[in-house]
């Protein structure tokens, strides 16, 4: 049973919480107020629950830690929720998105986060959070911009400023104890990083290392990530079918330049919608190059498994071996999210179960922008076309991010010397 409703004011009925066989619950984008009431932890079967962009207050319900089959998203984002995060949410150990963004919650992150092993996201931007970031592999590595905007100095991200009153961004890494052993390499590596100059990149100014941990000194960019702007309805209708399809090229172009203008090419591994920024005229840019690699064309190239669950390439649940391909795989993923509003979590599953890929593009799409012009339909389709040709399961198959790139830029249905097409090979 799923449930999705709009135009609604007032309060949450504790009603809700007989409806036992709720899978699905949507009232998103609402004017309820009010406390969200406890007896919502009674859903036990809900999948999703969604009640970003309301004016709810009151503490979270612990209750809520009961919904134990909810594996595809909690969003309680863009509310005036308050008070500590319930120790309860650790218990939703299948969850893959939680959304705390936008809200007044205090304390710290509860250390049993931790046992959230499925959780890909975890945004706590915008509250009055501090404290340690909970132990748990899901956080190494974690993006910075997740938690942005909270009290100084909280978990892996620090609001700095350079003698001439720039503002940086400062991340600490929780590196895995082969790369902290690796000094040697790690050093490297970013001395490489702080060459590269490419306008879609976000710029690296340095690092400092230390035997336990290690920062990382970006630019600053304003409006955060992909993900949360997706994520909240107002900003979704503002990023137009026109800034969504120069947002995919600028993005291809950067990661073409990682592959094929720097040497020796560089692997960024954890493409995400959580790793590109955009600032306030919704220019994007890719940032967080904490588990990039160095393609070192005389060795085999193997690393420990890194990335996003739902965006590393399928190669990866069986080979350590990095090629650039894996990144193709992810900005596959990526496209498709921006041309749908969310992550292709089904769709994805459809691909890799169906050889048949054709689709109206109609029944995809994200609803909040307004419509698309006939051009921009046309630019739409040639993004989903390169988008498949990028998600095919052989790695040999997809196409290099240069000809991507290109196919892009130059509105071709197939790129000069690899086929982009919606047929698995």
């Amino acid at each position: 049973m799923n449930l999705s409703l709009n135009q609604l004011s007032g309060s949450m009925p504790s009603e809700l919480g007989k409806l036992s066989n709720l899978g699905y619950l949507d009232i998103s984008g609402n004017n309820l107020s009010g406390p969200i009431p406890y007896e919502l932890g009674d859903c036990i079967k809900l999948l999703s629950l969604r009640i970003n962009n309301n004016n709810f207050n009151g503490n979270l319900p612990g209750a809520i830690g009961n919904l134990a089959s909810l594996q595809i998203m909690l969003d309680v984002s863009n509310n005036k929720l308050n008070g500590v995060l319930p120790q309860q949410l650790g218990k939703l150990e299948m969850l893959e998105v939680l959304n705390l963004s936008h809200n007044m919650f205090s304390g710290s992150i509860p250390p049993s986060f931790a046992s959230m092993l499925s959780l890909s996201t975890l945004d706590v931007s915008y509250n009055n959070l501090e404290g340690p970031v909970p132990e748990g592999r899901q956080f190494q590595n974690a993006s910075a911009s997740w938690f942005l905007h909270n009290k100084g100095g909280y978990g892996k991200l620090y609001k700095a400023q350079l003698q001439d009153g720039q503002t940086v961004a400062v991340k600490k890494l929780h590196a895995t104890e082969e790369e902290m052993n690796d000094e040697r390499r790690f050093s490297h590596e970013m001395e490489v990083l702080l060459q590269i100059r490419q306008r879609s990149i976000v710029k690296f100014f340095g690092f400092w290392s230390h035997p336990e941990y290690k920062f990382l000194v970006y630019d600053y960019i304003e409006r955060g990530n992909l993900h949360m702007t997706m994520e909240n309805e107002e900003l979704a209708k503002e990023l137009n079918w026109q800034k969504r399809s120069t947002m995919v090229k600028d993005v291809a172009q950067a990661i073409s330049y990682l592959h094929h203008d720097c040497n020796p090419p560089i692997i960024h591994r954890d493409i995400t919608s959580n790793n590109i920024l955009l600032n306030r005229t919704f220019k994007a840019y890719v940032s967080d190059f904490g588990t990039a690699r160095i393609l070192n064309p005389d060795s085999s190239n193997w690393s420990a498994l890194a990335g996003t669950y739902g965006y590393i390439a399928p190669e990866l649940s069986y080979t350590s071996i990095v090629t650039e391909k894996c990144d193709v795989y992810s900005f596959g993923v990526v496209v498709l999210e921006v041309v749908m509003g969310k992550h292709p979590r089904d769709l994805l599953h459809h691909l890799a179960s169906s050889r048949e890929h054709y689709m109206e593009l109609e029944k995809i799409l994200d609803q909040r922008p307004e419509a698309p012009t006939t051009t921009e339909a046309k630019d739409l389709v040639l993004l989903m076309k390169v988008a498949f040709s990028c998600l095919q399961v052989s790695p040999q198959a997809r196409p290099t991010m240069q000809e991507g790139y290109q196919a892009l830029i130059h509105q071709q249905s197939s790129c000069s010397s690899q086929d982009i097409s919606v047929e698995s090979h």
